[in-house]
């Protein structure tokens, strides 16, 4: 078995911080972006093939009012609300992480995981609804959009690492007893 001792070097605070906020800005950038590009281009417009038979861009028209590719229609407030306490948890959870290199793609998927939760707030707070505009023809899947992509790559991610790098007790830093 491979040394832990080497791996939990301190990083500092406010490098790790300004990283993070730099990844989050630009991965809520980047979706609300592509969304507006989306809004302008394909609204209204007949699907652009980027790979035939297997992935399109197409407005997802009327737009996504429900949450995780279309699910649950019509409760914006509801979902709005839940993205910020989503939002709690995961600064929350940024916040206890130790800030050491053995614990930074814990640091990275939190970073992503609340980009793309803030990415679709931000459409469910300005717009009442959500715009998608990905979607993966070879399968029939749902219209999705950047902010998923961040959500569910992420989410796997996390799986992966908590499932294959950490331990139980590498989590002792979420015990709120600290």
């Amino acid at each position: 078995m491979i040394s832990r001792v080497n791996h939990h070097q301190k990083m500092s605070f406010s490098k790790c911080m300004s990283g993070d906020i730099f990844l989050l800005i630009l991965l809520v950038a980047a979706d609300q972006g592509a969304k507006w590009l989306s809004y302008l281009y394909l609204k209204g417009q007949p699907s652009v093939s980027l790979i035939p038979g297997v992935l399109k861009l197409h407005y997802l028209y009327p737009e996504n009012r429900g949450i995780a590719f279309g699910m649950f229609q019509g409760s914006v407030l509801f979902f709005a609300i839940v993205s910020l306490l989503f939002l709690g948890v995961i600064l929350y959870a940024w916040i206890r992480i130790p800030k050491e290199r053995f614990y930074l793609p814990l640091l990275t998927i939190a970073t992503v995981l609340a980009a793309g939760a803030l990415g679709n707030f931000i459409d469910r707070f300005f717009r009442g609804y959500v715009i998608d505009f990905i979607y993966f023809s070879l399968i029939d899947f749902p219209v999705f959009n950047l902010a998923d992509v961040y959500v569910v790559v992420s989410g796997i991610f996390l799986i992966l690492f908590v499932c294959t790098k950490y331990r139980d007790d590498d989590f002792a830093f979420l015990n709120i007893k600290q």
